[in-house]
C-alpha cells in the first residue's frame, strides 16, 4: 500500500514538473519586449454602436459564470478593447471569451497546477520579467497580457488559430486544447 501511494505521489509531482517546464518554455524575449510596450498603454479602439451590440449580446451569456452586472461589464469592456487593440491583428473578442471559459471559467482567482493565474491564465513570470507589480488577479492587466500573448503567437504561427492556441496553452503539437476553445467559441460565444 505504501509503495502504491509513493508511486502515485511521484507521478503527481512529475506531471506537475512537466507542466511547469512546458510553461517555462513559453518565455520568449520578443514577447517580453512586446508586453513591455503595452503595459502602460490604455487606448481602446471601440466603435460605439458595435460595443453596445456587444454588451447586449454577451452579458446574458456571461451571467451564468459571473454573478454581478458590474463584473460582467468590466470583463466585457476589457475583452472587447484588448482584442481590438492592434488594428493589424485583431482577435475576435468572442474567441477571447471562449478561451477564458476554457482556461478559468471566468474565475479571476483561478491558479493552474503550472502556476498560471487569473481569467486568461497568464504565467506569473511575465509581471516579474516586465518589472511590473503582479496584478494578474485583476481583470484589466490579466486580459491585456493574455490578449497580447495570444496575438504574439498568432503572428508567430502566421495566423493559424489552432497552433497559436496550442502555444498559448503550452501544448504545442497537441490538438485537444485548441479544439476545445474553438468548440466553445462556435457553440457558446460566437458573435
Amino acid at each position: 500500500m505504501r509503495y502504491v501511494l509513493a508511486v502515485l505521489v511521484a507521478l503527481s509531482v512529475s506531471c506537475t514538473l512537466a507542466r511547469v517546464a512546458s510553461a517555462d518554455q513559453q518565455r520568449d524575449p520578443a514577447l517580453k519586449d512586446l508586453l513591455q510596450k503595452i503595459i502602460g498603454s490604455s487606448d481602446c479602439f471601440t466603435e460605439k454602436y458595435e460595443s453596445e451590440v456587444w454588451y447586449k449580446s454577451m452579458e446574458p451569456r456571461l451571467a451564468r459564470f459571473v454573478p454581478t452586472h458590474e463584473a460582467r461589464v468590466e470583463i466585457l469592456n476589457h475583452v472587447y478593447c484588448e482584442a481590438k487593440r492592434d488594428p493589424n491583428l485583431q482577435i475576435p473578442p468572442d474567441l477571447v471569451l471562449a478561451l477564458m471559459e476554457v482556461e478559468s471559467r471566468f474565475d479571476r482567482w483561478a491558479v493552474s497546477p503550472a502556476g498560471a493565474v487569473g481569467l486568461m491564465q497568464v504565467m506569473p513570470f511575465w509581471p516579474r520579467e516586465l518589472g511590473v507589480q503582479n496584478q494578474l488577479v485583476k481583470v484589466e492587466p490579466n486580459i491585456r497580457m493574455g490578449c497580447e500573448i495570444l496575438r504574439y503567437y498568432l503572428r508567430m504561427e502566421h495566423r493559424n488559430w489552432a497552433q497559436a492556441l496550442a502555444r498559448y496553452n503550452g501544448s504545442v503539437g497537441h490538438n485537444k486544447y485548441p479544439a476545445l476553445v474553438m468548440q466553445r467559441w462556435e457553440r457558446a460565444w460566437r458573435f
